[in-house]
This record gives structure tokens, sequence and C-alpha cells, in this order.
């Protein structure tokens, strides 16, 4: 857990919440309560913005599919079934 003490000495570094937060391994938010002594999504006006920061939330990686692809190379069920649903697209004009 981070202490007030690393956040106010990074703060007098010249960083901001979000770097603080980065180096410190916890959300901007919980940096800014931790230096400050105030919730983020309080009635401190500028600070609103380290409160709920976006989050990834990403639809697609290589790697998972090179994961996957490897998962039904050893799996003869996934290999019929995947050349079945071809053959059917095939067939049905979508491939």
């Amino acid at each position: 857990m981070a202490s007030k003490e690393q956040v106010n000495a990074l703060v007098a570094q010249g960083l901001g919440y979000p770097e603080i937060g980065r180096r410190l391994g916890i959300p901007a938010g919980q940096a800014y309560l931790i230096g400050t002594g105030e919730p983020a999504d309080g009635h401190a006006g500028n600070a609103q913005n380290l409160a709920n920061p976006p989050h990834e939330n990403p639809t697609s990686r290589q790697a998972v599919h090179d994961w996957i692809a490897g998962r039904v190379a050893a799996d003869d069920q996934m290999r019929w079934a995947g050349a079945a649903r071809k053959a059917r697209q095939k067939a049905e004009g979508d491939g």
C-alpha cells in the first residue's frame, strides 16, 4: 500500500496523479486520496477526472488468437467442428 509520504514526495517532484498512480501501481484517484485525504470524486473540482478513469477493454489480441489456434490444432473434435463450419459457410455462400 502506498503511503502519504510516498505520494507527497512524488507530487513534490512535479508529477501528476496519473503518473504517481502508475509508479505506485494504484489508480490515480487512489493516489489523490492518499496524498490529500480527499476523494477524487468529491467536491475537489479539478480532481474529478481522476475518479473512474477510462479502462481498456481490447476486443482482440493476436496472442489470444494464436493460443486458440494452438488449442484447436491439438484437438481433433475442434478441428472437425472448424472444418464443418467452413464447409457450411461455403455451401451457404458466406465463405
